[in-house]
C-alpha cells in the first residue's frame, strides 16, 4: 500500500479518495480543492501493488475481476473523478512512466496489422454476440460517433444525422459507385443507396458483420446494388466515384498509414471524393491505453492529426475539408452506457459478470476520455483534384436540409 499511497497523494488534488485496503484500514487522500468524496475497496494486497506499478492497466483489470469495488459511486463517476484529477497532474505516472516510454518506443510493433492479424484483431471485438450490440446500439447498429444537432436528439436521430452529414460531404450523384471501407453491419451502405448511390460495395473483416449486412441489403430490396465482401481493403480492386470509411481507421496502425492512403488514391477516380471518419487525439501522438489494447481493441490506435496529415501530404491526395467533432462521441457513449446498464441482466446471461464489468469500464472510460482526456473525432474529406468539391461548405448544409425536409432518405 506504500507505493500506491505515494502515487495517490501526488495525484489527488480535487476532492477526496478513500481507499479501504485488504485489512479493512481506510486511507484518505484529500486534495487542496473542493470536490466529491469517493470510496473504493481493495480486496487483496497484490492489487495495491499492481495499481502502483501500472495504474493504466491495473485499475481496469482490478475492477473487471472484482478485486476493486466501489463503495459509494458508479464506475463512470469514479473514472470522471480520476480524469478530473489527472488533468491537473503534471508529475507523470511515477512508477509506470517507464512503461509509457517503452510503449511509445515499441508502438509500431504493437500496431503491426498485416492482413491475417488485422482480421484476428477485428474478430476479437466485432464477432461478439449480435444480441449484445442490439441491446445498446440504435436499431441501425451504428457503432461510431453520432451527430447531435440539438440537445434533444435521441440516439436514433443523432445517428441518422451522422449518416446524412457524411452523405452530404460525399457529394453523392445519381448512379455513382461507392466503396465503404470497414462497412460494419451495413447501415451506412444501405443509407447511401437510398440517398442516390447507384452501386455500393462494402468490405469488412468481421464474419458476423458480413453475413448480417448482406442479409439486411437483401431484405431492403437492394441486393442487386449493395454488396458486402469479407476481405481486407488492401485486396480491393477497381475504381470508385466515392470512398467512405467510418470507424475503421483506428484499426489501421501508424506504420500502415501510407499503405492505407496509397490504396485510397489507387481506388478513387480522378474526379472522385473520399471521406474518412475516425477517432483522433487533440493532444499529439501517444499510445493506446494498455487496458483498451489488451481487452477491447487489440492493435488499435486513435491518431493525432499531425500523424495523419504528414502521410496524406505525400500520398497524392488533397485534403479538401476537415471537421472536428468534439463532444459528439462523449454524448454517443453516454447513450450506449445507459442502454447497456438498462440491459445488464440480459447481457450477463449472454456472457458473465466479468464481461459486464469489463464493458462498463470500457464505455465509461471511453466517455471520460472524450470529456476529459483530449479524444475527439475528425472527418477528413479527400480528393485527387482540388476542384472535385465546391469552394465553400454551403453545399453540405443545403443538401442535409433538403433531405431532412423531404424525408426521402429513410435508412430502412
Amino acid at each position: 500500500m506504500f507505493l500506491l499511497s505515494r502515487f495517490l497523494r501526488s495525484v489527488i488534488v480535487i476532492g477526496e479518495l478513500v481507499v479501504i485496503d485488504a485489512t479493512g484500514a481506510a486511507h484518505r487522500f484529500t486534495g487542496n480543492r473542493p470536490g466529491k468524496s469517493l470510496t473504493i475497496r481493495l480486496h487483496d494486497k497484490a492489487t495495491a501493488r499492481r495499481l502502483a506499478f501500472n495504474p493504466r492497466l491495473g485499475f481496469g483489470e482490478a475492477y473487471m475481476d472484482g478485486r476493486l469495488t466501489l463503495e459509494n459511486c458508479e464506475i463512470y463517476e469514479f473514472l470522471d473523478f480520476c480524469g478530473d484529477n489527472l488533468n491537473q497532474y503534471e508529475g507523470g505516472f511515477e512508477n509506470s512512466e517507464w512503461l509509457y516510454r517503452l510503449e511509445m518506443l515499441f508502438r509500431q510493433i504493437m500496431q503491426f496489422n498485416p492482413i491475417g492479424r488485422a482480421q484476428k484483431n477485428v474478430a476479437h471485438h466485432y464477432d461478439l454476440s449480435g444480441r449484445l450490440y442490439d441491446l445498446f446500439l440504435d436499431a441501425d447498429r451504428q457503432y461510431s460517433c453520432a451527430y447531435f444537432r440539438t440537445d434533444n436528439d435521441t440516439l436514433e436521430v443523432a445517428q441518422d444525422n451522422k449518416k446524412r452529414h457524411i452523405a452530404a460531404k460525399l457529394l453523392l450523384k445519381p448512379g455513382c459507385k461507392v466503396l465503404d471501407i470497414g462497412s460494419g453491419w451495413g447501415g451506412l451502405g444501405i443509407y447511401l443507396a437510398h440517398a442516390g448511390a447507384g452501386e455500393v460495395h462494402g468490405v469488412t473483416l468481421s464474419t458476423e458483420q458480413h453475413q448480417l449486412s448482406n442479409r439486411r441489403a437483401g431484405d431492403a430490396g437492394l441486393g442487386d446494388r449493395v454488396r458486402f465482401h469479407l476481405r481486407d481493403y488492401r485486396q480491393e480492386e477497381g475504381t470508385y466515384d466515392r470512398i467512405v470509411s467510418v470507424g475503421m481507421f483506428e484499426h489501421v496502425g501508424v506504420r500502415h498509414y501510407w499503405e492505407f492512403f496509397a490504396k485510397v488514391r489507387q481506388l478513387l477516380k480522378e474526379d472522385g471524393v473520399a471521406l474518412l471518419h475516425s477517432i483522433g487525439r487533440s493532444d499529439g501522438p501517444g499510445v493506446t491505453n494498455p487496458w483498451i489494447r489488451k481487452y477491447i481493441f487489440p492493435g488499435g490506435y486513435a491518431p493525432a492529426l499531425s500523424e495523419v496529415l504528414s502521410v496524406v501530404e505525400r500520398s497524392g491526395l488533397v485534403v479538401t475539408d476537415i471537421e472536428i467533432l468534439r463532444l459528439h462521441y462523449a454524448d454517443t457513449l453516454r447513450e450506449w452506457r445507459r442502454r447497456f446498464a438498462a440491459s445488464r441482466d440480459e447481457i450477463r446471461k449472454i456472457y458473465d459478470e466479468r464481461f459486464c464489468r469489463m464493458w462498463e469500464f470500457y464505455l465509461a472510460g471511453s466517455e471520460m476520455a472524450f470529456r476529459r482526456q483530449g479524444q475527439m473525432v475528425f472527418q477528413m474529406q479527400l480528393a485527387r483534384r482540388q476542384d472535385a468539391v465546391p469552394l465553400t461548405r454551403d453545399y453540405i448544409t443545403d443538401w442535409q436540409r433538403l433531405q431532412a425536409a423531404t424525408g426521402a432518405l429513410a435508412a430502412e
